[in-house]
């Protein structure tokens, strides 16, 4: 009679080392980047970790150098890189920690980008133009990505670009908490949420629904005697009298806004106050934002607010406890649509 085979003999069979038991525990790692590390650490405080100890260097011909300083093999790994200047510099650094992590044989890896780089380019506006949201989902996806965790995509449609799971976050509960404890009396009372273009309206709508405000909405037009210039703006609802609630996904220049705030002050509003959830503030938007027009700006910081870029009037809201929150549902299997107030 054939003598019964025993656990060792069946592991020697298989290929495994007689005694090796397999660990099916898994491991949360936060990797960070170099574009916001505060932003990184905040996250792993959050999920009461720290952040993977990382070697980055760049050489004189500006080519970028990443190795992990630990083992990430059978890892749960989240990257947290977001885009603010320079973003092509940032972008080529992340895809090589990407590298890095898929040849040190991490189970799963997730970008978190806060911001996601070259969103405003998302559709072809005229012929021969490149749709380079797209192009950089194929980036991420060929360098080792499973999937991507973003704050407030320019476009919800970027969500099908990329091959695997998309966890598009929200920040409105994060600037919406900070108005409803900050708003009181007059502000609260006389309260309007503007979309400061057609754009934004249906984001401008669902603040108005939270608020229980009314919606008003600012119609830019060209002035036929004035050429390539946005000159009219036409608003949509009365102000008169009112807070206006002005609400965005983002901030680069401040034109807009800075339009958007003369034309309300100028349609009799008695102050403006502007909420976005991505603080790019290229040069001149601090100048512009200090504009009499705007009494208050408030953001959060998915992208890192130098020093030089801060103001009197600029509140920044912490984006960190959304993602690590995220992060957390995501690692346990959960549901990351049930904090928004979806279906679990």
């Amino acid at each position: 009679m054939a003598r019964k085979k025993n656990r060792v003999d069946l592991d020697r069979d298989n290929g495994i080392a007689p005694g090796l038991v397999a660990k099916t525990k898994k491991r949360l790692v936060v990797a960070s980047g170099r574009s916001h590390p505060e932003l990184a650490k905040q996250v792993a405080e959050h999920l009461g970790t720290e952040l993977a100890p990382t070697e980055h260097r760049t050489f004189a011909s500006g080519e970028i150098y990443t190795r992990f300083e630990v083992s990430i093999r059978g890892c749960d790994v989240f990257v947290v890189q977001s885009f603010g200047p320079p973003v092509n510099e940032w972008l080529m650094e992340l895809l090589i920690m990407l590298d890095a992590l898929k040849r040190a044989s991490a189970k799963r890896i997730t970008v978190v980008a806060p911001y996601f780089p070259y969103s405003r380019q998302d559709k072809k506006g005229r012929g021969r133009e490149p749709i380079s949201a797209r192009l950089v989902a194929d980036l991420l996806k060929t360098a080792g990505a499973d999937r991507i965790m973003s704050v407030d995509l320019h476009a919800a449609q970027i969500q099908g670009f990329f091959d695997g799971p998309v966890d598009h976050l929200f920040a409105k509960p994060v600037l919406l908490e900070h108005f409803e404890q900050g708003l009181t009396g007059e502000d609260r009372e006389t309260l309007t949420v503007v979309s400061p273009d057609m754009g934004r309206v249906r984001v401008a709508d669902t603040w108005s629904d939270s608020l229980g405000a009314p919606l008003a909405i600012i119609h830019k037009r060209r002035d036929p005697k004035v050429a390539n210039q946005v000159s009219v703006h036409e608003i949509v609802g009365d102000v008169q009298g009112r807070t206006c609630l002005l609400v965005d996904d983002m901030i680069d220049t401040g034109g807009t806004i800075q339009k958007a705030a003369q034309a309300l002050k100028a349609s009799g509003a008695r102050k403006v106050i502007v909420a976005a959830t991505h603080a790019i503030f290229s040069d001149p938007a601090t100048e512009r934002l200090q504009d009499p027009a705007i009494d208050e700006v408030v953001v959060t910081d998915t992208i890192p607010i130098g020093a030089d870029r801060r103001f009197e009037r600029l509140t920044v809201l912490p984006i960190a406890p959304l993602l690590a929150r995220a992060i957390r549902e995501v690692f346990e299997d959960g549901s990351v649509t049930s904090m928004f107030g979806g279906d679990a």
